[in-house]
């Protein structure tokens, strides 16, 4: 049973917030979302209250570098779970034909049902082919459901996109030697950290925003080796939790705040 959003005034400071919660717990009643992808979901707004609930300009130079590992890949493949499905599944469907890349479903929490409603839900944003649902090889290392993958798909990609990921599947993917672009707002998490290129942003602004890239950047070459040698990830990450220390120093020293 689906449930009905819930009309969020206009005029609410957190509105878009709010909506995107909306999102999840709708897909949560559809099938698309497991529970324990609500309490994800509040973990990564946190940091994105420390972000100032904006895209940083870390994130802009973090996102050409994501753009043009995908450009170049010679197999990339964006890989979709429940949360990323129940909030953008257009942005997946538009970036995957900007690459373009092929789309696969991982998920940690697996069942059929999940599976078709996801590749469904994809399909309704114009996605033809979603990879997935007849795993055909294994992540090394990774036991259960969060190992499996297709070899048409993940398997054999040599850049995989992950958005709001597992951080154990993520370093294993690294571990296949294979580029791995991540979207986390959490820059202490396993997954920005081991991530080949990390964008700390807020998925449904990320994902545009690399598509945005994609299409700028794409048969540039001077400017995507520029968007390369201008992002440093250990330092992009610094830069961000330095920026969510500041202002967290500065909400404690307004009226109010004590």
């Amino acid at each position: 049973m689906v449930t009905v959003m819930t009309k969020i005034p206009k005029t609410h400071p957190r509105r878009e917030s709010l909506e995107l919660r909306e999102r999840l717990v709708d897909g949560f009643a559809s099938g698309i979302v497991a529970p324990h992808g609500l309490i994800a979901h509040g973990r990564g707004e946190m940091f994105y209250y420390l972000l100032g609930e904006r895209t940083v300009k870390h994130a802009r130079v973090a996102a050409r570098a994501a753009a043009t590992t995908l450009i170049v890949a010679k197999q990339p493949v964006i890989s979709v779970n429940g949360n990323v499905a129940a909030l953008c599944p257009r942005a997946i469907a538009d970036l995957s034909k900007a690459i373009p890349a092929k789309i696969e479903i991982g998920l940690f929490h697996r069942s059929d049902e999940r599976l078709s409603k996801i590749q469904a839900a994809l399909e309704r944003e114009g996605v033809s082919q979603v990879l997935g649902f007849l795993p055909d090889e294994r992540i090394p290392g990774l036991e259960g459901a969060r190992g499996l993958c297709t070899r048409e798909g993940i398997y054999s990609a040599d850049a995989v996109l992950v958005a709001l990921e597992d951080g154990d599947r993520a370093e294993a993917l690294v571990g296949m030697g294979k580029k791995v672009v991540a979207v986390d707002l959490n820059p202490l998490s396993r997954t920005a950290r081991s991530a080949t290129v990390t964008v700390v942003d807020e998925v449904t602004k990320a994902l545009p925003l690399i598509t945005g890239c994609v299409e700028e950047l794409k048969g540039d070459t001077t400017e995507m080796d520029r968007a390369l040698e201008r992002y440093d990830r250990d330092e992009n990450l610094r830069a961000v939790m330095r920026l969510m220390a500041s202002n967290l120093e500065q909400l404690g020293t307004e009226p109010g705040s004590q």
